[in-house]
């Protein structure tokens, strides 16, 4: 393990952040450390989502297009249980 240490950091800043940790039952480190992990998760996200950057396999479907594919899986989906559609417990 590391110790992270940033300087010059505003007053009103420090308040704010140990005032957000008090609110969550935290110490300011214990928030914090929350924080960069929370940070370095979405990094790992982003990297992900950077790699389907410039595909074309279906991920650029119209939003009608997307609507009738969920009704008819839906549709499916309530048949299989032998639901009538609209009836309760046919669609989430």
């Amino acid at each position: 393990m590391v110790a992270l240490q940033i300087r010059d950091v505003p007053d009103e800043v420090r308040d704010i952040l140990a005032e957000r940790a008090r609110q969550l039952g935290q110490s300011l480190q214990g928030y914090l450390l929350d924080l960069v992990k929370n940070e370095a998760e979405r990094a790992g996200n982003v990297a992900l989502l950077q790699r389907f950057e410039g595909r074309s396999d279906g991920t650029e479907s119209s939003m009608s297009e997307t609507v009738r594919d969920l009704d008819a899986d839906r549709a499916a989906r309530a048949a299989g249980l032998g639901l009538s559609p609209g009836e309760p417990g046919a669609t989430p």
